[in-house]
């Protein structure tokens, strides 16, 4: 069978990140596991990526990341390709790096779920998938697709009444590890933002086209 070649991860380029459970396998058991994803996550992707929007279903997730540049000592370049020096190891490119990362963070947390559930196996579809964005109106349309996606999918009939996503996050005035005022900038503001959610409501979320693969979501 043939296997899918991925986009590598550049620094300074924004990425729809996402994947689903093995077999359409639930992913997110009970509430608490929703939480603890979140926790590893700000444990291995925050360090390497800014993260602008989420949505976590019980059997798939969506991202909005932007790669971080790595700065030396730690990294450096090549002419041909950007590497990382690990003390002891050899150089490795930095899309690799990148791509472990998020690969720790998944396997992390199925390693959890096998132990708490006793159960065994892959809990994720392969690897995960990853779409290059364009900066712009495709940024904006993905925000919404990405907290829009549970009512695509019929977890519940209003996005807004999802609480596994940073919809909520992107109106509130508390700490976040979101880039929130960023997100809201490419809006025009906070009441922009939701009039925005409002007005493509119907419309965005059948725009899959350009968003997901068909049939990956």
């Amino acid at each position: 069978m043939h296997q899918e070649t991925l986009e590598p991860l550049v620094p300074n380029c924004y990425y729809h990140i996402y994947n689903r459970g093995n077999n359409r396998e639930n992913i997110f058991i009970e509430p608490r596991n929703y939480d603890y994803f979140l926790q590893l996550w700000a444990r291995y992707v925050s360090p390497i990526a800014d993260t602008y929007a989420y949505a976590l279903m019980r059997n798939h997730f969506h991202f909005l990341v932007k790669m971080k540049q790595p700065n030396p000592p730690d990294f450096y370049f090549s002419d041909k390709h950007p590497v990382v020096s690990i003390p002891n190891r050899s150089p490795r490119p930095v899309r690799c790096i990148l791509s472990q990362q998020f690969a720790n963070c998944f396997n992390a947390y199925a390693k959890s779920i096998n132990k708490a559930y006793n159960r065994t196996g892959s809990l994720f579809q392969e690897r995960f998938r990853r779409k290059c964005v364009d900066r712009g109106i495709m940024l904006q349309e993905l925000v919404f697709y990405i907290h829009g996606n549970p009512q695509k999918h019929g977890f519940v009939n209003d996005y807004k009444k999802y609480e596994h996503t940073s919809f909520h996050s992107m109106l509130r005035d508390v700490p976040t590890k979101l880039t929130r005022q960023e997100v809201l900038e490419w809006f025009g503001g906070r009441d922009n933002f939701l009039h925005y959610h409002e007005q493509y409501r119907d419309t965005v979320l059948e725009r899959q086209a350009f968003l997901e693969h068909e049939n990956d979501d």
